[in-house]
């Protein structure tokens, strides 16, 4: 390959890239990059007040995760299918607000680098006590992640939607949440519609009762219901989990991002396409407007294509910990939580390290945990055995030989692995080796300090 072709190859990688960050930080600001660069005034009146503004501030509680990178951001971005309106017809039997898709995208404080981690919608975590938008209060519990912003949005107010999806995520990565996108179905279809349709190359065909979708196999171009129905389809095509789907996604917003750049060159296209986009759009206060989102945009234009990073949260069918749950995700551990505190620390996400740690993953099932009680309260042990046995941790009880002032993870030789998976669920405790422990258990500890593990 020349010099040059091998250039604009690369020119061409980094520009779908970028796309890809463009199109799930909201579905617009690549087409906002170049509209604001031009300067056209028409699009700053007519379309900024399309945007919808959600205040959650006061909504989320002072027991928010600390902020240890100031100068990055870390912004959720929503895929919202509410059930009014022409959206009714999605999720028959379903009365409250719906999430599809769910990520954090993570830009660097020098604007040099940025991730997009996935959460998939079947991840099983705990959901914290939320507002759901009515004066009541829910109850902390564990369900599928997206469930948070069903309960927040159960009379359709997407503040305590927004809100209690945003606790949630905070409460299991430890992320402090800077500013939310959520992006609504009809303006999807808006978006497709106004470019002309997406091109799509199933496999196999399509023919899929829950996503409304029949397509054949081969490329084709779809819009309209297909091409809603092509992002949400998950069981009929591939291997039917959310974490096939979410590739989907992301190739189809990609797509749609570097057709918009290319393609909207009149301006009815261009106004059809933004009119579409800034409607299905709401975002929190601060982030409530074209100079806003472009400001955002630009800091992420110029990222090279090699440190733009796109990775889903490692994890595994929760299955494999219990048997009977055959419609659930679980976190992969330590891994996750390794990955959320690189990002919460402002430290760039290595892939391949990830990939390679992700390789070879240890289930919560295959940890044999001896649970001691040294905290000298009766029924300790009992009741953290409980805990870790609803996660998949095969649990024995008894008590330590004496009480002890903090919490400790000890593991024999040649378990320190295993020892990460249960000592990276527990709050800031570091495993140690310990030769004379037993050697078919790693054993936790219960000191005073011990609060129940999520």
């Amino acid at each position: 390959m020349s010099g040059k072709r091998a250039r604009r190859a690369h020119r061409k990688v980094a520009h779908s890239r970028r796309n890809r960050v463009f199109a799930w930080s909201g579905g617009v600001l690549a087409v906002l990059v170049l509209l604001a660069g031009a300067g056209g005034a028409w699009v700053y009146t007519s379309l900024d007040g399309n945007i919808h503004s959600a205040d959650v501030s006061d909504r989320l509680g002072g027991n928010r995760p600390d902020n240890l990178s100031p100068g990055s951001k870390n912004i959720l971005v929503i895929g919202s299918d509410s059930r009014d309106g022409e959206n009714s017809k999605y999720g028959k039997g379903l009365e409250t607000m719906q999430s599809d898709t769910l990520m954090v995208v993570h830009v660097s404080a020098d604007h040099e680098w940025a991730s997009v981690v996935s959460l998939p919608r079947d991840s099983y975590v705990p959901i914290p006590a939320c507002d759901r938008g009515n004066g009541s209060q829910s109850q902390p519990h564990r369900f599928k992640i997206n469930e948070s912003y069903a309960i927040g949005g159960t009379t359709g107010d997407v503040s305590s939607a927004a809100a209690c999806t945003i606790k949630t995520v905070e409460k299991n990565t430890g992320l402090r949440i800077d500013h939310f996108m959520s992006v609504d179905f009809q303006g999807f279809k808006g978006m497709v519609n106004a470019l002309g349709g997406i091109e799509v190359c199933p496999k196999e065909p399509i023919d899929d009762e829950k996503a409304q979708l029949k397509l054949d196999a081969g490329c084709q171009t779809v819009k309209d219901e297909d091409a809603l129905g092509y992002v949400r389809v998950r069981y009929s095509v591939g291997n039917g989990s959310d974490t096939d789907r979410i590739g989907r996604q992301q190739e189809f917003m990609a797509a749609l991002a570097e057709k918009a750049q290319a393609k909207l060159t009149s301006p009815k296209q261009l106004y059809d396409f933004l009119d579409s986009a800034t409607k299905s759009l709401t975002t929190d206060k601060e982030l409530a407007g074209i100079k806003p989102l472009y400001e955002l945009a630009s800091k992420v234009k110029d990222i090279p294509q090699d440190r733009l990073h796109f990775v889903t949260v490692p994890n595994y069918p929760r299955e494999a910990d219990v048997p009977k749950d055959k419609a659930n995700l679980v976190w992969q551990y330590p891994q996750a939580p390794k990955l959320f505190s690189d990002l919460a620390k402002d430290r760039e996400t290595d892939e391949k390290k990830l990939k390679k740690q992700t390789s070879s993953l240890i289930y919560a099932s295959r940890v044999p945990v001896r649970v001691l009680n040294g905290t000298g309260e009766p029924g300790a042990a009992a009741e953290a055995a409980g805990h870790l046995r609803a996660l998949g941790f095969p649990v024995t009880t008894g008590n330590a030989p004496s009480n002890v002032e903090e919490t400790e993870v000890s593991y024999p030789p040649g378990m320190g692995r295993k020892s990460l998976v249960l000592s990276s669920r527990l709050d800031d405790v570091t495993p140690r080796e310990d030769s004379s422990a037993s050697p078919d258990h790693v054993t936790l500890t219960l000191g005073p300090d011990y609060e129940r593990v999520d």
